[in-house]
């Protein structure tokens, strides 16, 4: 973990990654769910799904 880290962490903050959602929001999930059917529709960027399915857990297989 970075230094600069720890004493936030002391104080009950989480530390906060710009540019990266924050994953445990309310309506993370919802919003996740809502985009990715027109993601996954659009023909711009086969590779990069290709990419995606090709690291993403099967979370059926996940118990």
């Amino acid at each position: 973990m970075r230094p600069g880290r720890n004493p936030l962490r002391e104080q009950g903050l989480r530390p906060v990654t710009p540019g990266a959602p924050d994953v445990r929001a309310p309506g993370f999930a919802a919003e996740a769910r809502r985009q990715s059917p027109p993601v996954s529709r659009s023909p711009h960027d086969e590779e990069g799904r290709t990419f995606i399915d090709a690291v993403s857990l099967d979370w059926a297989d996940e118990d």
